[in-house]
């Protein structure tokens, strides 16, 4: 699962929930903007009520922070770094999941994949990395937007 979309490939990631890296990440990104904490700090891997949980829900929570924080979404840059499986016949439907799960424009989500270039543990076929950045700007009160 990367995305939020099934991919398929000979091996699968190794995690307490869903393994789904680029949510981890863009969920990483998003909370940091907050200034609250992590994910680890919000779904904890030593509570097992969040043992194989679908990553989507962690990244519909982050959504519901960023409202409750009085923030909205500016755009995501999502890199993914991976040997294989290749991304790009999957990077539209990653996209268009999280910008359902964001409630946001599919033109503010960019998701691009490259590779290790073989070094590494990724580089190896070991693992995936994955760099999240977002921009997240204040909301505007409707007083404010009135004027």
């Amino acid at each position: 699962m990367l995305g939020g979309v099934k991919i398929p490939h000979t091996h699968s990631l190794i995690a307490h929930s869903d393994g789904d890296v680029v949510i981890h990440s863009l969920v990483d990104a998003i909370f940091g903007a907050l200034c609250i904490g992590d994910i680890g700090s919000h779904f904890p891997d030593t509570d097992s009520s969040n043992k194989d949980l679908n990553s989507r829900m962690f990244l519909r929570y982050a959504a519901d922070m960023m409202i409750s924080n009085n923030y909205a979404l500016g755009n995501v840059d999502v890199t993914v770094i991976a040997e294989s499986p290749i991304l790009a016949p999957h990077i539209l439907s990653m996209r268009e999941c999280l910008s359902t799960d964001l409630s946001a424009n599919l033109e503010k989500i960019n998701i691009k994949a490259t590779t290790a270039e073989k070094l590494g543990f990724i580089g190896r076929g070991e693992g995936i990395g994955c760099h999240s950045v977002v921009l997240l700007a204040p909301r505007q009160s409707s007083e404010q937007n009135s004027q």
